[in-house]
């Protein structure tokens, strides 16, 4: 139940979130949005029709998406979410009469970065405002594509057809609008915390992975590798740390062998003791009496 609670509370509040961004710094700056509330924006701004209201009502047929192709738990959450935001969209609408910022480009800053942080709340609890949501979200389940990433591809191109309505600023407005949302909502997703995960080909496999273990107190792999030309078998050590740990790993290789080879690669989700378990300083000797050279810490 307490799950629940915090799911729909999570979908609620970021649902406050993006129509405050709508209500407070697109409409002064005849800014668009994608999607479904994106047609009920140019109705808005055509006809003067309710943007939650008529943004509810052209959610219906992808419900049937939703229900067709998606679970029906999602199917009660993107209905739920749908409602929420047309509600709440329309029950804030008495923002849009007050320009709370007159420069553009620091309204749509503005609105980009609640957008982004109000749209990285729900699908942290796989929740869902309707739209192209659904359809990003069938997407992800067939082809693994990020939902954001599929709804920048189709915001994208409605907003072509928006240029011909409505002129070119305002589209390119609306596009740094989709990127600021787009970049900070994947990075929300993913956590600040990057790590950073070292690939080393050396000749001093063993003494590296020692120094590694005792000095920075980070796991070690060995993965075995051959060289294509020299048909040579070595071993490569395979490390994740954080990022506070990468010079520290650079200087032990520098030190103990100058002419290695390292890649590094930026990692955010990282599973594993150490990085979702608290720290634990490893015992090298531990490590060789059970035999393991891997831990996340």
């Amino acid at each position: 139940m307490k799950k629940l609670i915090y799911k729909y509370s999570m979908i609620t509040l970021g649902c406050a979130i993006i129509a405050i961004a709508i209500n407070c710094f697109y409409l002064q700056q005849h800014f668009l949005n994608g999607g479904i509330s994106g047609i009920a924006m140019i109705l808005y701004y055509l006809l003067g029709w309710p943007i939650g209201t008529v943004s509810f009502i052209l959610n219906v047929p992808l419900f049937f998406v939703a229900y067709r192709y998606l679970s029906k738990t999602f199917l009660i959450d993107t209905i739920f979410g749908t409602a929420m935001f047309s509600l709440i969209l329309d029950l804030t609408a008495f923002l849009a009469q007050n320009t709370y910022v007159k420069d553009p480009l620091l309204s749509c800053i503005a609105g980009g970065v609640l957008f982004g942080v109000g749209s990285a709340m729900m699908y942290k609890v796989d929740g869902s405002s309707g739209g192209t949501d659904i359809i990003g979200f069938v997407i992800y389940k067939y082809y693994s594509i990020s939902v954001s990433t599929s709804e920048f591809i189709i915001n994208a191109v409605i907003m072509v057809f928006c240029a011909f309505l409505f002129g070119l600023e305002p589209v390119l407005y609306s596009m740094i609008i989709f990127y600021l949302s787009f970049r900070l909502t994947n990075v929300l997703m993913d956590g600040f915390d990057y790590k950073k995960n070292f690939i080393i080909i050396t000749n001093k496999p063993d003494e590296l992975a020692q120094s590694i273990m005792t000095e920075v107190g980070r796991g070690v792999t060995f993965l075995h590798g051959e060289g294509a030309y020299t048909h040579q078998t070595r071993k490569l050590l395979f490390v994740v740390v954080k990022l506070t740990q990468v010079n520290k790993i650079k200087n032990i290789v520098k030190e103990l062998d100058p002419d290695a080879f390292m890649i590094i690669h930026d990692t955010a989700d990282v599973l594993g003791h150490g990085f979702t378990l608290p720290d634990k300083v490893i015992d090298a000797e531990e490590v060789k009496k059970k035999q393991m050279f891997f831990y996340s810490d």
